[in-house]
């Protein structure tokens, strides 16, 4: 990251709060971490809040570092906040997204705005779970509450998440399930919270819960999902809301339904990016996401007008084409405008299917049938990429036998995507739950495929989340499918290519029982969100180059091993592998004296001829260390996917020093619901 500029003279002199604890109604305290000017209290600031449950001490630390302390030299006081039962806060979490986290964010709002360095004004900004709760929060209207940025989260619980994906379980359940449990298990630092630490501890240990078992208790769009998701009124929202993600990440498609669907003042950005913040992320280019930041806070927080109010309502980076690549340093590409979305200048372009072909002009008559092995997908990396590791799809003719695969000829001319392709297919399944992938790919002149878009679809699911519908065997339906939104150029010569299969693992897990699937080419089609070229595109401003404040002091006490991401085949068995691993190594962090280190493996396995021997297993170890202190968490996930019941199996041993001081076994089976 050495295109980072580093900033050390701010505009104001900050000073640090290390640990502050905000009252709840209830008498739990939370902690938080503060950066503010110096000179606050004599001329006070809005305040920027960022609210999660993934420990300021040390699990967010470094990316806090360069953050926070930049807001507060501009004339802003960062405010860094672990959430009720974690880190270093009290009480129990029961689960994500709970009206007692939202409850607790407006009393840290109100807190907020009654500081004697505040100005009374606060903003929150966060990604991913901070960017799902910023919404969360802004629905809520807190009265201080003036302005929001949301990075790479969702509108929708159910549609949009990693719990299930058009209807099919997705096995990211079980891995950020693991993930999820594995940091709420996490015990407090002696250092603030005192000998207390053992006790608030063990109630984590015992309340926190498995919340991935909860989601497997709801796998239909019910009043579990429904509450968080702001797209089921979003008038509730009436502050700006500055909408951050990239196509690389799991999250573009609600900026789109954000910049669409919110009545007040909103503002898209999306970029190449993965899952983290644009002024680090990869793929490049970086912008200068912090100045980005400071100039939406002035407009909304300080009434000062940087002009970003009068700017085009949505701007996307436009990807080149590039050889398929499990990582990327840069995605070339252009930065577009649109002023309203959806945007008068994208039109339809629509290929049909004839054999092995898309075509313009006549259809055909022919009906194709396609029944995936079980392990069809494994090119598509993971459904949530962070990028900095190789983690991206990969080349998508590994996919062919897999799929039935349909071939545009060479373009005639350049042409770019921008919003979300469509699939229009008139289908029959001779189960009665089946699984419809369809993915679209851009054919380079060589012949590699790199992945443009996918969706995914529990045909059951085909006409509503909540009350479903088995598919009759043998009963042709008609139906149209979005896939994930893209910006995506596609040069003369190039060919584009679409892949029809019945599975996606290990995105998701297969349906119950094999299914063959039978295709009607005559009423079936690839609709394309065609951009037309915009002259307003080449008047944008440049964003500025990425900058943040001084990284945070770190030493390597023993490296971790390289993100390792493999397939293999055991040839007695026919058994498929997808395994992932990664190991942060062991580190100390200075400031707080403490010694971290981390590391899991997701390891998935199935025969391609039986999608009943589908099994997941996620396995956590993490240990913290000062002087006298040492404690340790080992646990596992173990999915299985059985032909009537998901069957999830969990332990997790728990030590201070070599002293185990909490363990537990559990099983647990949930009945397939149509899926």
């Amino acid at each position: 990251m050495d295109d980072i500029r580093v900033v050390t003279d701010f505009p104001r002199n900050v000073c640090e709060i290390e640990n502050v604890w905000i009252p709840m109604p209830d008498g739990v305290k939370l902690a938080a971490r503060i950066w503010l000017p110096e000179d606050a209290e004599a001329d006070p600031v809005p305040a920027i809040l960022e609210y999660l449950p993934y420990r300021k001490r040390d699990g967010t630390s470094e990316r806090d570092a360069l953050t926070h302390p930049y807001f507060a030299g501009h004339g802003y006081a960062g405010v860094r906040v672990d959430m009720r039962g974690s880190g270093d806060s009290e009480g129990v979490c029961k689960g994500e997204y709970l009206k007692q986290e939202q409850d607790d964010c407006l009393a840290v709002i109100e807190w907020l705005a009654q500081q004697p360095w505040c100005s009374g004004s606060v903003g929150m900004i966060g990604i991913s779970w901070g960017g799902f709760n910023g919404l969360q929060v802004a629905a809520r209207r807190p009265r201080a509450l003036k302005a929001v940025i949301s990075l790479c989260s969702t509108d929708d619980r159910y549609k949009d998440e990693c719990h299930y994906f058009g209807g099919a379980l997705m096995c990211e359940n079980l891995m950020w399930g693991a993930a999820a449990w594995a940091i709420a298990m996490t015990p407090p630092d002696p250092a603030l919270v005192g000998e207390r630490w053992r006790e608030m501890w063990e109630e984590r240990l015992n309340g926190n819960g498995i919340w991935l078992q909860d989601w497997f208790a709801h796998q239909r769009r019910d009043d579990f999902y429904k509450h968080g998701s702001i797209c089921e009124n979003y008038s509730d929202i009436e502050v700006p809301v500055y909408a951050v993600g990239g196509w690389a990440d799991a999250y573009p498609n609600a900026i789109l339904r954000i910049l669409e669907n919110l009545p007040g003042l909103r503002k898209g950005l999306i970029g190449p990016w993965a899952h983290k913040y644009p002024n680090i992320a990869m793929p490049g280019p970086r912008i200068g996401f912090l100045q980005e930041c400071l100039r939406w806070w002035d407009q909304y927080l300080k009434g000062i007008d940087t002009g970003i109010a009068d700017e085009p309502m949505l701007r996307a980076w436009v990807q080149d084409p590039l050889p398929p690549a499990a990582i990327y340093e840069e995605r070339p590409g252009r930065w577009i405008a649109e002023s309203s979305w959806p945007a008068a200048g994208i039109v339809e372009r629509r290929l049909a299917l004839s054999p092995g072909c898309l075509v313009e002009g006549d259809r055909s008559d022919a009906v194709l049938t396609i029944c995936s092995p079980s392990t069809a997908g494994l090119s598509s990396g993971v459904w949530c990429a962070y990028g900095v590791v190789p983690d991206q799809p990969v080349d998508q003719r590994m996919e062919v036998g897999n799929a039935l695969v349909f071939e545009s000829e060479p373009l005639a001319e350049a042409m770019d995507l921008l919003g979300f392709p469509e699939f229009e297919v008139t289908l029959s399944s001779d189960k009665p739950v089946a699984i419809l992938s369809a993915t679209l790919s851009l054919v380079l002149e060589d012949g590699a495929a790199a992945r443009v878009s996918y969706g995914i679809l529990n045909l059951t699911h085909r006409h509503d989340d909540l009350d479903l519908t088995p598919m009759t065997p043998g009963k042709a339906e008609a139906l149209r499918m979005k896939l994930r939104s893209c910006g995506q150029r596609f040069e003369k010569g190039q060919r584009i290519r679409l892949a029809v299969a019945t599975s996606h693992w290990p995105i998701v897990f297969p349906s119950p029982e094999k299914a063959t699937l039978s295709i009607h080419c005559a009423t079936s089609s690839l609709i394309l969100p065609v951009r037309e070229a915009n002259a307003g595109d080449s008047k944008l401003v440049p964003f500025p180059g990425p900058e943040s404040a001084r990284p945070m002091a770190r030493e390597v006490i023993e490296p971790g091993q390289p993100f390792c991401r493999e397939v293999t085949t055991n040839q007695a068995t026919g058994e498929t592998t997808f395994r992932l691993a990664s190991d942060a190594g062991t580190v100390l962090h200075p400031h707080t004296g403490m010694i971290v280190s981390a590391k899991h493996s997701d390891t998935l396995t199935m025969h391609p001829d039986d999608p009943n021997s589908a099994r997941g297993t996620s396995s956590w170890e993490m240990s913290y260390i000062r002087s006298d202190w040492n404690v340790h968490i080992s646990l596992s996930a173990t999915v299985r996917a059985l032909r009537d019941n998901w069957r999830i199996e969990t332990h997790i041993v728990a030590r201070e020093g070599e002293k185990v001081c909490f363990e537990r076994d559990d099983v647990k089976e949930f009945a397939r619901d149509l899926n």
